[in-house]
C-alpha cells in the first residue's frame, strides 16, 4: 500500500477532485523518452507509476473474489487479513468521515449510499462527516478536527494522495482509520479500499481501442485532473497499451470534468486532424459531451470509453456506439462503514481490501442501462436494495 497508486478511485470522478497541479496542454511527442512513447505520442510515464502494481492489478481482472456472490461490496480479490483485536471495543460507535468532495456526480452518488448503509447499523450511533470541498488544506484541517470529536474509527477519502499522507499518517496514531477510494503514501490505515484499481481501469479502455482503432489511427485521450493517484494510474496504463500498439496518440488533454471544455478540446481536434478514430477518457462524466463534438461536425463517433453513467449507457444504446465503460464502482462508498465496524469488534479485515471491478460491455449493456434512473446516476451504486432506494438517488419507480 506504500505505493499503490490506482485508487490505491471517481468520478468520477470521476470524477475526482481538486488537485491544483499544473495542467498540461497536449502531451508532446518529444516529451517520451523511449521510442514507442515517442512514436505513440503519449509522453513520459507519470511517476506514479509503479510497474509490480501496474501487472498485480491487471491479473486480478481474471480472479475470483472471495465473498457473498450478491454483495460486491463485502468480496475482496486475494485478501491478506491484517487482526484488529487492539481495536476491540463495545458499542454504541461513532464513526466519523473525511471525504474529499462531493463536487461530481460520482462523489454524490456514492455519499447517498454510505448514509443508506450507516442508516443500516443501530450500533452506529453517530455519523459525524465532513466535506473538504475539494481542498487539500481544508481537508487536513478537517481531518485534526475530526480527531477530536471522540471518533471510534475514521474514514478518509483524500482529495490528493501526497499531500494528504502527513494528516493520514497522524490520524493513525490516535484512532483506527480506513482509507477508501484514492489512497495515500503510508501503510499506517488498517485497510484500504478499493475496485482493483486505474490500472486496471485505463488498460480496459485502451485495449479496447486498440482492438478497433486500426493501425495508424488517430487516438485523442481526455483526462480530468493531475496529480490524484486513480487518475495518474488510469492513465500510465493506457500510456502502457498504446505504446506497444500501432495506434497513434494525438494529444493528452485535461479536461477539468467540465462537459463545455471537453466538447471545445475534441472539436478543436476534429478540426485540426480532420479524423479522431478513438476517444479515450480517464472518466466517463464527460463521455456525452464528448459524443456530441462528432456528432455537430456531422461525423460518426468513434470508439469511445466512458463509465456506468446513466446518460453514456443510454447514449451508447440509442446511437449503437462502438464503446467500453470501465467502472469504479460506486458500491466501493458501502464498505468503509463495513470495514469499520468490523475493526470495532476485532473482526479481520484484508490490509489491501481489493473489490471486483465490472466493466460495462455491449453484451451486457442492457443489465446495468436503467431508465427510471436520472441521467448522472452511476449503474454500479450497490445501492438497488437500500431504504429509500430509487428515490433517494433522484430516480422513479418504475
Amino acid at each position: 500500500m506504500p505505493r499503490h497508486k490506482a485508487a490505491v478511485a471517481v468520478l468520477a470522478a470521476l470524477a475526482l477532485a481538486g488537485c491544483t497541479t499544473d495542467k498540461l496542454t497536449s502531451t508532446t511527442q518529444s516529451a517520451a523518452p523511449a521510442t514507442s512513447a515517442h512514436r505513440s505520442g503519449t509522453g513520459a510515464q507519470s511517476k506514479f507509476f509503479v510497474r509490480a502494481d501496474f501487472d498485480a492489478q491487471l491479473a486480478m481482472r481474471s480472479q475470483t473474489p472471495q465473498g457473498p456472490t450478491d454483495k460486491p461490496w463485502e468480496q475482496a480479490i486475494a485478501p491478506q487479513m491484517v487482526d484488529t483485536a487492539k481495536y476491540k471495543k463495545n458499542g454504541p460507535y461513532h464513526l466519523c468521515f473525511s471525504n474529499a468532495a462531493v463536487n461530481n456526480p460520482w462523489r454524490q452518488v456514492g455519499w447517498k449510499t454510505m448514509q443508506a448503509e450507516a442508516g443500516l447499523h443501530k450500533e452506529i450511533t453517530k455519523f459525524t462527516a465532513l466535506d473538504a470541498e475539494g481542498k487539500d488544506d481544508k481537508q487536513i484541517s478537517d481531518i485534526a478536527e475530526l480527531q477530536a470529536k471522540g471518533c471510534d474509527a475514521l474514514i478518509v477519502s483524500p482529495n490528493t494522495t501526497a499531500t494528504l499522507t502527513p494528516a493520514v499518517t497522524a490520524a493513525c496514531g490516535k484512532v483506527p482509520v480506513i482509507v477508501f477510494d484514492r489512497g495515500v503514501e503510508t501503510d499506517c490505515p488498517v485497510t484500504f479500499i478499493k475496485p482493483i484499481g486505474g490500472y486496471a481501469f485505463g488498460a480496459d479502455a485502451a485495449e479496447f481501442l486498440v482492438e478497433k482503432v486500426p493501425a495508424g489511427g488517430k487516438v485523442l485521450a481526455l483526462r480530468i485532473l493531475p496529480g490524484v493517484d486513480v487518475l495518474e494510474t488510469r492513465w500510465s496504463a493506457a500510456k502502457v497499451v498504446f505504446d506497444k500498439s500501432e495506434v497513434q496518440v494525438v494529444g493528452v488533454e485535461f479536461t477539468d470534468g467540465d462537459a463545455a471544455k471537453t466538447k471545445s478540446i475534441v472539436s478543436d481536434y476534429i478540426q485540426r486532424h480532420g479524423k479522431i478514430d478513438g476517444v479515450w477518457m480517464d472518466a466517463g462524466a464527460t463521455a456525452v459531451a464528448a459524443i456530441e463534438a462528432f456528432e455537430d461536425a456531422g461525423l460518426p463517433v468513434p470508439p469511445i470509453n466512458g463509465e456506468d453513467q446513466q446518460d453514456f449507457l443510454q447514449k451508447w444504446k440509442d446511437a449503437h456506439l462502438t464503446a467500453i465503460a470501465p467502472t469504479y464502482p460506486t458500491y466501493q462508498w458501502r464498505t468503509p462503514i463495513i470495514a469499520a465496524l468490523k475493526i470495532l469488534k476485532g473482526e479481520e479485515v484484508p490490509k489491501m481490501w481489493n473489490l471486483p471491478q465490472p466493466k460495462v460491455t455491449s453484451e451486457n449493456l442492457s443489465a446495468y442501462l436503467k431508465p427510471n434512473m436520472p441521467p448522472l446516476h452511476y449503474a454500479l451504486c450497490g445501492c438497488e436494495t437500500l431504504p429509500g432506494f430509487p428515490e433517494n438517488w433522484g430516480g422513479k419507480k418504475s
